[in-house]
């Protein structure tokens, strides 16, 4: 569900506002783990977050955040890519509670096998077999998927769900840096400072 309102939103808004309504999900993590499994949110974890957006802030630029706004964002989409933050919120909490007490394989699979027959089902009108170097391309988007999944659930098993979700703002510079070594992309000097912040986000956040 939270996948869904945030591609409906990605489609439907400008990207960077899109963007940034998404990466309010720590924010919803630390509220959920705080009302659900009544964990402690620490200071480092709240700077980390708030350093975070602010570098988010600055890496991508919203129009409705620097400068005068193009057009007022519409209501409905606006509110479908919070509910896709929330959504992603409630999941990683349920990640933590489950985590402890289920193999981190069981928890991965049941993504795939609840996505999968809702895509089939929703998407068969629209679906597009790949051609050549595709398939490379989305096996590759696949493998890493899973180890990024598998990253995150052995995450959730060993700490709080705040302080783990925090560290999810590292792939924008991360982002960055690929696109450095792999596009031959320059870096401007506001996405420099923005990755510099969310860096120094995450270093607070793991002192702990």
């Amino acid at each position: 569900l939270a996948l869904m309102c945030v591609y409906t939103s990605v489609i439907h808004l400008p990207l960077a506002e899109a963007t940034l309504l998404q990466y309010t999900h720590p924010i919803f993590t630390v509220l959920f783990a705080l009302l659900a499994l009544g964990e402690n949110v620490s200071r480092n974890t709240l700077i980390c977050i708030a350093l975070s957006l602010i570098g988010l802030l600055v890496v991508i630029q919203p129009d409705t955040f620097f400068g005068e706004s193009k057009a007022a964002l519409h209501p409905t989409y606006t509110a479908l890519g919070l509910l896709g933050a929330a959504g992603s919120g409630a999941a990683y909490v349920i990640v933590r509670k489950l985590a402890p007490i289920e193999d981190s394989s069981v928890i991965i699979l049941y993504f795939p096998l609840v996505c999968l027959p809702a895509a089939i089902l929703l998407g068969w009108d629209t679906f597009v077999i790949p051609v050549g170097i595709d398939w490379l391309i989305l096996l590759g988007v696949g493998v890493f998927t899973q180890l990024g999944q598998w990253g995150l659930t052995k995450g959730l098993a060993l700490h709080n769900a705040g302080a783990v979700v925090a560290f999810s703002y590292i792939q924008v510079p991360i982002a960055g840096l690929l696109g450095v070594l792999l596009f031959s992309e320059t870096p401007s000097i506001t996405t420099a400072i923005g990755g510099a912040l969310i860096i120094l986000g995450a270093l607070l956040n793991s002192k702990r």
